[in-house]
This record gives C-alpha cells, sequence and structure tokens, in this order.
C-alpha cells in the first residue's frame, strides 16, 4: 500500500484546517537570476558599489545577515555573466556550499554558484524558513555522496508544501523569525563574554616574559612566581577507568573524555574538586580542553586528573592558569596528539599568593558561568527551532 502523501504538518495555529498543496519550488517566485563572475585580473571591476556575493559569504544557519565582502561596478556587470539582482530576493547556493541561502535586502550580484529567486508570490517570510527546511533536508541527503550540488532544473522542480493562506503563512513566518531574533541575540552575547573574558585573562594575568599581571586587585602587589605543575598539583589518573559505550550504565554522574562530558553512567572515579586536562584526542589543540569539576565524576584515560596542592594553589584559578599555556608546543605524536604525564608535569606555570589565587578564580568562575547560561539558552533554541522546523512544515 501506497504511503499516504501529508496534506497538513502536525503543529498549526488554531482555526487553521485547509489542507496544504503540493507545488513545485519554482512557482514560488516570478522570475530566477543566476551568477556570475567578473574578470578577477581587472582591478576596475571591483571597485564599485554593488555587493557581490559568494558562499563564504553566507552562514549555513543564518538566513538574515550575510557578510559582504566584495562590490563590483555596474561595468563588471555589463562585461560578464554576473546580474543585478533585484532586492528582497532570495539567494540559494547550488553549488559549494549547497543549501545555504540568505534574505537580501538590496540589489546585489553573486557569483555562478547561485540562483535567486526574484518577485517571491508567498510570505517573503514564510518561504524564507520553508526554503531553509526543505534545502536543508536535500543537503542534508547530499552528504557523504560525490554529487557536489544541485542543477537550476532540480532545484526549480524540487517538490514542496505550502499553505494557500496568507494569514497562516504569516504567523509560521514570525514565529521563526522571532526566535531566530532571540537565538541571535544570545549568540552575541555568548561571543562578548566569551571576547571579554579572554581580554581580562590577558590583564589578569602576567604576560610571556612578566611576573606581575597589568590589572589586579587592590592590596595584592607581591611579584608571581614561576613554579613547575608538578611542584603545585597531584596526579590522581591511577583512578581513571574507561569503558566503552555499550558497557556503560545510564546514570547521573558526567562521564569526562578529552574534550568533557561524554555520557552519564552509575558510579564515579573521582569525588572532589578537580582540574581536567586532555591527554590524547583533544579537538582543539589551541584552545586545549582544560576543565573544572567538582563532585562525583566519572574520568576515562583520555584526560589527565589534577588537584592542587592544600594551600599552594586553588583550582579555579589553576583551570585558567593551565589555559594559558601553549600545551600544543609540548605534544607528542602524530594525527592523535598527547600530552605525557611526565611532560605536563614539567609544564611552567606562574602563580600569584593563595588568596589572589581564590579573588581571580572566584571571578572566573562567574563569568563562566554566566558563559555557560547564554551557551546553554542558545542550544535550547536550537533545539526548539528544530523541533518546530520538523513539525510546522511538510
Amino acid at each position: 500500500m501506497a504511503k499516504e502523501e501529508k496534506k497538513a504538518p502536525k503543529l498549526r495555529f488554531n482555526g487553521y484546517t485547509n489542507d496544504w498543496e503540493r507545488k513545485k519550488l519554482g512557482d514560488v517566485a516570478n522570475s530566477y537570476i543566476n551568477g556570475g563572475t567578473p574578470d578577477t585580473q581587472n582591478k576596475n571591476y571591483w571597485i564599485g558599489d554593488i555587493p557581490w556575493i559568494q558562499s563564504s559569504d553566507l552562514k549555513n544557519d543564518d538566513i538574515w545577515n550575510v557578510n559582504i565582502n566584495k562590490y563590483i561596478t555596474n561595468k563588471a556587470v555589463n562585461d560578464s555573466a554576473a546580474k543585478l539582482i533585484p532586492a528582497n530576493s532570495i539567494a540559494i547556493v547550488t553549488r559549494v556550499g549547497v543549501g545555504k541561502l540568505a534574505y537580501m535586502s538590496q540589489e546585489y550580484s553573486t557569483s555562478q554558484d547561485f540562483l535567486s529567486l526574484v518577485d517571491i508570490k508567498e510570505d517573503l517570510i514564510f518561504i524564507m524558513y520553508m526554503l531553509y527546511f526543505k534545502i536543508s533536508k536535500v543537503s542534508s541527503s547530499l552528504q557523504g555522496t560525490s554529487i557536489k550540488g544541485i542543477t537550476k532544473k532540480e532545484l526549480l522542480n524540487l517538490s514542496i508544501s505550502i499553505v494557500n493562506n496568507t494569514a497562516e503563512q504569516n504567523r509560521i513566518g514570525q514565529v521563526f523569525k522571532i526566535l531566530d531574533n532571540s537565538i541571535n541575540l544570545h549568540e552575541r552575547k555568548y561571543e562578548e563574554l566569551t571576547l571579554i573574558k579572554k581580554a581580562l585573562l590577558q590583564k589578569l594575568f602576567p604576560k610571556k616574559d612578566g611576573f606581575k599581571p597589568e590589572i589586579r586587585y587592590k592590596n595584592f602587589n607581591d611579584a608571581w612566581e614561576q613554579r613547575k605543575l608538578g611542584e603545585v598539583v597531584e596526579r590522581f589518573d591511577n583512578l581513571r577507568i574507561p569503558v566503552t559505550s555499550s558497557k556503560r550504565e545510564k546514570g547521573i554522574t558526567p562521564y569526562y573524555g578529552a574534550n568533557g562530558i561524554q555520557d552519564y553512567v552509575q558510579g564515579y572515579t573521582h569525588d572532589g574538586e578537580f582540574v581536567l586536562v586532555a591527554e590524547d584526542g583533544a579537538n582543539d589543540l589551541q584552545n586545549y580542553p582544560v576543565h573544572y569539576v567538582n563532585g562525583k565524576v566519572w574520568v576515562n584515560n583520555h584526560a589527565h586528573v589534577l588537584q592542587g596542592k592544600n594551600k599552594m594553589v586553588d583550582n579555579l584559578f589553576l583551570v585558567n592558569a593551565i589555559k594559558q599555556i601553549k600545551i600544543e608546543t609540548y605534544l607528542v605524536g602524530g594525527s592523535r596528539a598527547k600530552l605525557n604525564a611526565d611532560v605536563m608535569m614539567k609544564l611552567p606555570i606562574k602563580v600569584p599568593t593563595f588568596n589572589e589565587q581564590q579573588r581571580l578564580g572566584k571571578y572566573f568562575a562567574r563569568l563562566d558561568s554566566l558563559i555557560t547560561l547564554h551557551q546553554c539558552k542558545l542550544e535550547k533554541l536550537k533545539q526548539l527551532k528544530k523541533f518546530l522546523l520538523q513539525n510546522m512544515f511538510i
């Protein structure tokens, strides 16, 4: 028996019951325009005021903002395959970066990697999100294949579903526009706080060849001491136990690997305040994974487990102090770089008095909590958007 075709999404506003209509993507606009690239050797073509966009100017999950880097002249348009595309059109990437699209509020031009939909017939915001949902699915289906793009014919013949009710289209579009505004707000706040923390670490910790930071709390004037990490911490790697995912018993204890929490399990390997430093398998060698934990945790054999010696090093301070070290230069191995325990314990670290450490540790802990708060809200909003896309469109 043939699978019955869906005629309406799972979630709808009250009062809307009419079936959605099956159409082709080409039905939503009155015209379609390809792009082209003017001669890149002719510098006179690239000193104009017409925005010329390429795939790298668009973000995968941001359909309202484009990072325009290049501008061309009218002569460049006339002398090449590039076209002048009207404002309020939709630019869709069809080749490298297929799956990305953006609303263009001004006249513009594109590379040959785009097809632009001009003079949209339906509610613009609704169409933007419907296309984002539909083209994302197409992009996912192409991943892992040898196909690098989608042709103009394939794109315009793409089957879509649309409700023939402007009011319902408008309400659906506004839901996602408001949601995207909230996502962008938390994204900006998260990025701002991350930059603020980076700047403060540079000011509140000594520079490479110095022993006093530029900015200090009142009444702290002593020079920081240069020590080896092993002089101020204990190592508890001997308690680590790796467990394959199939043998883990689900629970509430965070299960840590090189890059942070991997799972939640029953039982624990460590109980207390510790700093975890990736041993091998780090996903970012420049921003090397270092985590502060407090309480019961399970740690596998891909993260070193450190704890500041009593009254010598505060653990909240320690996590930030280790992050100031360029650990990448101390790694060994090839594709899976490793931080050997002996090498780690000889890492150079600068420490102030214990009281100053505590002040710094608590300050950055509060800042980290604020960063994590926005990061969690951001992830929840993205998950909500994903759920609504899947249930408010067909």
